[in-house]
């Protein structure tokens, strides 16, 4: 009787044992990690020099293509830099400041750049002054998940105007991109740098 008594016991306390983890396993949530993202591979740094009938020449990167833009409202000596890898675009827009005032094009440079203040946590610029070469500009890294993180323009406030605009093709999402964005923003810089103007035809 003792012995039966017993294995009843023992059953009830196993049973109420199981019961007890399980109500304890459910409550407990765990630590919520953060969201990963995929490792994006990238190509070694190496340029060609964009040297052509366009009044400006510039560096791009190897690992991109050069197009025209033919858009609508397209311009002569208006290109974009493709980044099929990233799926991501440089749109180069020029204008010729002999038919252009270049305080309204700097107006509208600095209006197009702070539209994207909606979505931006912060905006950095970047000056860049090279005397010798008559090329001045600003670039502007726009921090957070705005639709255009970087913003540049260049100029030699005589005869030439050149803005660009990077933009990728996907959802903005500053976590993931921030690899690409930094990396793309390396090549900005480089173009920046090594601008050079030409005779206007």
């Amino acid at each position: 009787m003792f012995k039966i008594l017993n294995n009843k016991i023992y059953t009830r306390v196993i049973i109420l044992s199981f019961i007890l983890i399980f109500a304890v396993c459910c409550k407990y949530k765990g630590t919520p990690r953060p969201r990963g993202y995929f490792r994006i591979e990238l190509p070694e740094k190496e340029y060609f020099r964009l040297d052509s009938v366009m009044p400006y020449s510039i560096l791009y990167p190897v690992y991109s293509f050069i197009e025209t833009d033919i858009s609508q409202n397209a311009e002569p000596f208006w290109i974009n830099i493709e980044f099929p890898e990233f799926k991501a675009t440089i749109h180069l827009t020029y204008k010729n400041l002999e038919n252009n005032d270049i305080y309204e094009l700097l107006e509208d440079n600095i209006k197009l750049t702070f539209n994207h203040t909606v979505k931006a946590d912060a905006i950095v610029e970047r000056i860049f002054i090279d005397d010798e070469n008559n090329v001045f500009g600003t670039v502007f890294e726009i921090k957070g998940n705005a639709a255009s993180p970087i913003q540049f323009f260049a100029t030699d406030s005589v005869r030439h105007f050149l803005r660009g605009s990077l933009y990728f093709n996907t959802s903005p999402n500053r976590d993931s991109l921030a690899p690409v964005i930094d990396f793309i923003n390396d090549d900005i810089v480089m173009m920046m740098e090594n601008i050079r103007w030409k005779k206007v035809l």
